[in-house]
């Protein structure tokens, strides 16, 4: 595999229960920004936590491969896997609230990957921490090391995750809707900020986002999901120009215009959901249970 990330035919479900994956296989190179779009419930967060192995228990894989840096994480043993991950990627979770930890203090909750995982000594591990929340632009970092979360604004908890995910200078960073819950101003500075420390460390990049905003400044190319399966793949440049699915074409079409505020709202049509839901189907057909 060339990519350093590459997704092959990934199907998963819960357990008993409805289909959430159907055959998604993606590529992502090092230092390439990928997005991942569609609806609430596309799948979108699914991708992203079969790859770093933080599926609920209540999902399982059900067929497919996970190749990181040229290894199937889904023939490792879960010893093996988490080590291999937690040396080679990362997450930006979506709330930086519920993210950290209430009760530990921000330098900890940094250095502990560091220490527990990758097996740093202590010293080495704050010092990187210091480095990083400088990096960042976190304001008095050793207060901010000694702090708890609750002591630091949304925006603040969210540049500290951002720091404590590009510690170990991973290969690859998954950011799960890393903006979802900061208001619109820190949202900007927040996106500048990963897109600055993603050139800067060379990192692969799965973003997450409902936000067609949020790909045009972030990502070079995008997958577009519904119902679990990729139904378009493309550079966002053309994406944007001319998409080649029409459920791409509609979710373009339906994004409003900040530019004009008396645009009506175009939602999705009737025909290019029940044209998509029939792509869903028609992969049911190729389920791996039957």
């Amino acid at each position: 595999m060339s990519a350093f990330l590459s997704i092959r035919n990934l199907s998963a479900a819960i357990r008993g229960g409805p289909r959430l994956l159907r055959a998604v296989s993606l590529d992502v190179e090092v230092g390439e920004v990928r997005g991942l779009v569609g609806e609430s419930g596309a799948g979108k967060s699914m991708i992203g936590k079969a790859v770093l192995g933080i599926l609920p228990r209540a999902v399982e894989v059900v067929a497919g491969e996970i190749w990181l840096d040229g290894v199937d994480l889904l023939r490792l043993r879960p010893a093996e896997r988490r080590r291999r991950i937690g040396a080679t990627a990362a997450l930006i979770p979506q709330d930086p609230l519920t993210a950290l930890n209430p009760s530990r203090r921000i330098g900890r909750q940094i250095t502990d990957r560091l220490v527990d995982i990758l097996g740093w000594r202590r010293g080495a591990a704050e010092a990187r921490a210091l480095e990083l929340l400088n990096e960042v632009r976190v304001p008095e970092p050793e207060r901010v090391m000694r702090a708890y979360p609750h002591e630091l604004s949304g925006g603040m908890r969210q540049r500290v995750l951002i720091a404590s995910a590009f510690a170990a200078e991973p290969k690859l960073i998954v950011a799960d809707e890393p903006t979802t819950a900061l208001d619109v101003t820190v949202q900007k500075q927040i996106l500048r900020l990963i897109a600055q420390m993603q050139a800067r460390h060379g990192t692969a990049l799965l973003f997450v986002t409902h936000d067609l905003g949020v790909v045009s400044k972030v990502c070079g190319s995008l997958s577009v999901l519904y119902g679990g399966l990729v139904v378009e793949e493309t550079s966002v440049r053309d994406f944007f120009r001319a998409p080649a699915h029409p459920y791409s074409a509609a979710l373009l079409a339906a994004t409003p215009k900040y530019t004009d505020p008396a645009a009506g709202l175009n939602p999705v049509p009737a025909a290019v959901i029940d044209a998509v839901r029939a792509e869903v189907a028609a992969a049911d057909r190729n389920w791996p249970h039957g």
